[in-house]
């Protein structure tokens, strides 16, 4: 599900380290040297080469890169570059007081465990919980709904409670029916079950009641907290969905939404990005490599299309 391309024999972590340092020194950059080495390299490698990179020359490599780099490419090898606690940290705090979406996303796409790393490496980063700062910085139903989901630690198993399934499928349906989108009930069952278990509640809600639970959810398709609601639903069973629909409306449009595209190709690159573009490719009848391209130029096009299995090695 991976599309990262990391070479069969990968050279010594001391040698991607000089290589890298060389990359900064003298007259310009060499950034096609950078994405050779960080755009071919999974997250453990890019950890050790972060580690062996401050040890020989005492500084960390980030600020290297920082120094070196500018606008969407430089965004993009650094949150790639972070580790994926570290990043989703990041993510979470520069989002906290516009796009409670993208909160929702972290919370609902990684598994517990991930979400647990995410969250200490928030506090450690921040001297302060993520639960505390999306409390403070959302109000009303929004604090309702984000609070327990970024502070949820679901079951990550596959067994399913089907009476359960049926119980609080009829419950959803009645509270959505009477339009009470933001009842403990819901805010509950979306919050504490597992994703299994919501995914079995919600295939028994469209064969009780013949409608996926999203479209009922499309009353007031203005409605920013049904919005909200609606992508919690779909990251939680069928996340790749939720992030092929976030890559076409930044590509897809006037203007190229580079951070949503960023958060996207970082996050999902050694998750599940193969789904995400075979699911793009099916709906839009164009390849997400040709897409990104002709929406992108220089450098980070290059980088995007070797984290996406399309660039050179």
């Amino acid at each position: 599900m991976s599309t990262l391309c990391v070479p069969s024999q990968v050279p010594p972590v001391s040698e991607d380290c000089e290589q890298l340092h060389k990359a900064f020194s003298g007259w310009g950059t060499n950034e096609d040297l950078i994405i050779s080495i960080l755009g071919h390299r999974n997250a453990s490698q890019r950890k050790s080469i972060r580690k062996v990179y401050a040890e020989t020359y005492g500084e960390d490599l980030l600020k290297s890169l920082d120094k070196e780099l500018s606008s969407d490419f430089e965004r993009l090898i650094l949150l790639w570059t972070l580790e994926p606690a570290e990043r989703d940290a990041y993510l979470a705090n520069e989002c906290l007081k516009k796009h409670h979406q993208i909160i929702a996303e972290i919370a609902c796409t990684r598994s517990p465990k991930e979400l647990i790393q995410a969250r200490e490496a928030y506090h450690a980063r921040f001297k302060r919980s993520l639960e505390e700062d999306v409390a403070y910085h959302t109000t009303g139903d929004f604090r309702k709904l984000l609070v327990p989901l970024v502070s949820s630690y679901r079951y990550s198993g596959d067994e399913v409670n089907m009476h359960l399934a049926k119980t609080e499928a009829k419950l959803l349906h009645d509270k959505i029916s009477n339009k009470e989108y933001n009842c403990d009930d819901i805010i509950r069952i979306l919050t504490t079950r597992s994703k299994a278990q919501v995914e079995a509640t919600l295939n028994q809600y469209k064969n009780e009641f013949g409608n996926d639970i999203n479209k009922d959810l499309k009353e007031d398709p203005k409605d920013e907290f049904l919005t909200l609601l609606r992508s919690t639903v779909k990251c939680l069973v069928f996340p790749q969905k939720h992030f092929e629909k976030v890559i076409r409306l930044s590509i897809n449009k006037l203007g190229t939404d580079e951070g949503a595209l960023t958060r996207v190709v970082a996050t999902r690159a050694e998750v599940d990005m193969k789904i995400i573009g075979e699911l793009y490719h099916k709906r839009n009848s164009v390849p997400l490599e040709k897409a990104i391209a002709k929406d992108t130029r220089g450098d980070y096009e290059k980088m995007l299309l070797a984290l996406i299995g399309h660039g050179d090695e």
